[in-house]
């Protein structure tokens, strides 16, 4: 049996093991590789920051995900197939490490940002 999430060395674990999926991924890897190109040292605690205030609430993590996203639509369309990408790659990320009731949180607010996000970037006659 796997363990929850139960720590922000936990997160770190997930993060780290999430993007180098994403990295070498066929349809969205070349996002972070070619489109923007990453500052990994400076993004992957940035992101570890951000999981660790959705799932504990520590408010340790400043950031405005969305004006990223943005400039990264401008860069290259992202398209439905990219966010779908994306949660897939999350969530089997989540689920060959870890179960519980945290995982399964982290799953569905991951769920709920790629949607509020593809709303925002990608329906521009009905922004939120």
């Amino acid at each position: 049996m796997k363990k929850d999430i139960q720590s922000k060395a936990d997160i770190k674990i997930l993060i780290d093991s999430f993007y180098e999926k994403v990295k070498t991924d066929d349809t969205i890897g070349y996002l972070f590789t070619n489109v923007v190109h990453v500052d990994w040292e400076k993004h992957l605690p940035i992101m570890v920051n951000f999981w660790d205030n959705i799932l504990f609430y520590t408010g340790n993590y400043r950031g405005q995900p969305m004006n990223l996203h943005h400039h990264l639509h401008q860069l290259s369309n992202l398209t439905l197939e990219h966010f779908a990408r994306w949660n897939k790659l999350f969530d089997s990320t989540v689920d060959a490490l870890f179960e519980g009731e945290n995982a399964e949180r982290a799953k569905q607010n991951a769920h709920s940002i790629s949607t509020v996000m593809q709303l925002k970037i990608l329906n521009k006659h009905n922004p939120l």
